[in-house]
């Protein structure tokens, strides 16, 4: 399968003349050589350190436990990557133990000390950005686009959430005097002891972002990645730990969401937790911290079911790229991954056939190498998930592009799926409602917009959401009614995901997101803490 034309120049900003452009999701393309170049040192270097045993790390001290579980690649299954500790409910106390002991000083110290460290952890990132990158790519099974890109948000979310903390002046306001003597103020003052769980597909962003999020403002961390992708979340700590935290504010730990997580969950010396997952898990958590001895913050992300909504007045070369790039980019393994595509009948036709043709040019291999996009989807579970979800698709509507495995010669080695595309699947069939989670995407004509609307806004989540018309009334009447927390218009780069920080805020409402605020906002930090009023006479 070959690899789209049509992708030609990136989107990229360029920090100084002697730097190569930053890649985020906006990007289309490396070609920068010395890009390549990085990344294939950084990878001889990651693989010499493969296979071996790591700890969890608790109060500074690396901490054993008594059984390990490992970390293959799904790239390839005879891959290796490292041995990881199967942690258990012990040292989950241990570790939130060791935060809550960290607490006493980090909270009490002023933000710009705080800033200082998260600062010089994120400077520590960007001087490691390549060998993370590669290590991504080799645990995730992502393409060295979406890998660099995993990283570089994480740099840029440290730096966005101190800029926060810092032009907010550490959000302590004064307030209206009620006589020359009497002061009064508000501040915002950290909670303690905030747990976060992160996802295996974006191990670094989700983890640095949230944990970084919540030291800068003062409370301390204890981290647990998915058992798919502890390597890289291992190395992130390791940056963060290296620029000088003070231990015991960041604690890692490694071991199953049915013991360790669930330890975690419902210790009640947690006092704040920060989930991004599966939609059933997030209503749990968010449960079992509601039955606690009083409210607690519970920043929870929970998916999306993606719909992008395409009018007679688009341009459907951007449309068909842009869906492309969003039902296809990771595998489809994004929570914003555009999932369902609603075309108005006029266009329907012209619209598949672009999209199929794109589609089609695909590269799909071992993402490691340069000119690959197409990579593994994570696990055994997922490669079975894609199957079964195939056999219903094909049963229940008509299968244009995909639905098998890929098997021949090192595919055979990994766990690789066809990129699917669906028509003719009927508007009432489940899965037009549940998040796969995978590389498959359906599509339906509409008789107009208000009726793709409908279809678009049914469903429990309100993710993210993109529309193509070259019509500003359409536009307007898109953003004013879509029941969706990141909207894109018109976007080539990505039809639904994409978002970066400062630039896009990123975040759901209904059953996407518990807050209403978004990560990579203004309003993202405040979430950690909590607010006190002061009154002072003098």
């Amino acid at each position: 399968m070959r690899a789209s034309k049509t992708a030609k120049k990136p989107v990229a900003r360029r920090s100084s003349p002697s730097k190569p452009p930053k890649i985020t999701y906006a990007t289309l393309g490396m070609p920068n050589p010395r890009l390549h170049d990085e990344f294939d040192q950084a990878l001889d270097q990651v693989k010499a350190r493969l296979g071996k045993a790591h700890p969890m790390l608790i109060e500074g001290a690396s901490v054993m436990a008594e059984e390990t579980f490992e970390d293959y690649s799904p790239i390839n299954t005879d891959w290796l990557l490292g041995k990881f500790q199967k942690g258990i409910a012990r040292h989950a106390r241990d570790a939130v133990a060791a935060a809550r002991k960290a607490f006493r000083i980090w909270g009490g110290k002023s933000w710009m000390d705080r800033i200082k460290v998260l600062r010089r952890a994120a400077g520590l990132m960007e001087k490691r950005i390549y060998e993370l990158s590669a290590l991504t790519s080799l645990e995730v099974g992502k393409n060295r686009l979406e890998a660099i890109g995993d990283i570089q948000e994480s740099i840029d979310l440290i730096y966005f959430y101190c800029n926060q903390m810092e032009s907010n002046q550490g959000y302590s306001r004064i307030l209206a005097k009620e006589s020359a003597n009497i002061s009064n103020s508000s501040v915002l003052r950290p909670h303690g002891v905030w747990v976060v769980i992160s996802p295996f597909n974006f191990p670094s962003a989700l983890s640095a972002g949230p944990s970084s999020a919540a030291m800068i403002a003062g409370n301390t961390v204890v981290l647990k990645p998915a058992t798919d992708t502890p390597y890289t979340v291992l190395e992130v700590v390791r940056c963060f730990l290296d620029a000088g935290l003070p231990t015991g504010v960041l604690n890692f730990v490694t071991g199953p969401g049915d013991t360790l997580g669930k330890a975690l969950i419902s210790d009640p010396e947690v006092d704040g937790i920060t989930f991004t997952g599966s939609y059933d898990v997030g209503m749990q958590i968010l449960r079992t911290f509601a039955g606690g001895r009083y409210p607690r913050p519970c920043i929870a992300e929970m998916g999306g079911k993606n719909s992008t909504i395409i009018s007679r007045k688009a341009d459907l070369d951007l449309a068909a790229m842009g869906v492309m790039r969003s039902a296809f980019g990771l595998q489809g393994q994004k929570c914003s991954a555009c999932s369902r595509v609603y075309i108005e009948h006029p266009v329907k036709e012209a619209f598949i056939e672009k999209f199929l043709k794109l589609t089609q040019s695909i590269i799909i291999g071992n993402p490691l190498k340069r000119d690959v996009w197409l990579g593994p989807v994570i696990n055994k579970k997922a490669y079975a998930d894609y199957m079964a979800f195939c056999r219903e698709l094909r049963e229940a509507g008509r299968i244009l592009h995909g639905g098998e495995y890929l098997t021949d010669g090192d595919f055979g080695k990994g766990f690789f799926c066809a990129p699917t595309i669906v028509d003719q699947l009927p508007l009432d069939h489940p899965l037009w409602k549940k998040e796969m989670f995978l590389p498959i995407v359906t599509v339906a004509g509409a008789e107009n917009l208000e009726e793709a609307m409908r279809q678009a806004n049914a469903g429990d989540y309100g993710l993210t959401a993109g529309f193509f018309s070259s019509s500003p009334k359409e536009i307007e009447w898109f953003l004013n009614h879509i029941q969706a927390g990141v909207t894109y218009v018109n976007r080539q780069a990505g039809a639904t995901t994409g978002a970066w920080p400062g630039y896009q805020a990123f975040g759901g409402w209904k059953g996407s997101g518990s807050t209403g605020k978004a990560g990579g906002s203004l309003y993202y930090v405040p979430q950690f803490l909590r607010e006190q009023s002061r009154t002072v006479v003098s």
